[in-house]
């Protein structure tokens, strides 16, 4: 038997001897791209099917023309490796290449362009919510721990509420 810290060491060294994994290219879509104090950069690359969290430390910041902005299509080089307090897989980026817009991004202002020409947006269609509601939307797994944490807090302060699940796969 080993300890979560033996076990997490263990996959952070396998991942960090492996040639395709420690001097590698990514292209994806940046999104929840935060600069903080340090310098350091923190943000999401993500393609239609999967997501990666990223560092760049700040050195590496300090030599990108501009940053990128949620959105933007990049190319990243670096390395995956386990960030070990959090067992979390992370990839840490020492070269940024700036590609432009994503294409996720660009479905995303395409359907709220649309969404808006159809005046869904107008304030004249929102509707106040109620002080007391009587049905609540939930659209997540019908597994998640999340649903779970939902229904219990949804019986503590509203006991009466009618709960409707609208099942869908859900990411993490």
């Amino acid at each position: 038997m080993i300890t979560v810290s033996q076990l997490i060491t263990t996959v952070k060294n396998l991942l960090e001897v492996d040639s395709d994994l420690t001097d590698v290219w990514v292209e994806g879509e940046v999104s929840n791209f935060k600069q903080a104090a340090s310098g350091h950069c923190y943000f999401t690359l993500k393609d239609s099917r999967a997501v990666v969290p990223c560092v760049m430390w700040r050195n590496d910041a300090l030599r990108l023309r501009r940053l990128p902005v949620d959105g933007e299509q990049v190319a990243i080089h670096g390395y995956i490796s386990l960030y070990e307090p959090q067992g979390k897989l992370q990839f840490y980026a020492d070269r940024l290449d700036l590609a432009g817009l994503g294409k996720l991004y660009q479905e995303f202002e395409r359907l709220k362009a649309q969404l808006a020409a159809e005046g869904l947006f107008d304030a004249a269609r929102k509707q106040p919510l109620p002080v007391w509601p009587a049905r609540i939307g939930v659209v997540t797994s019908s597994k998640a721990a999340a649903l779970r944490d939902i229904l219990r807090t949804l019986a503590v302060r509203y006991p009466l509420v009618d709960v409707l699940l609208a099942p869908t796969a859900v990411q993490g």
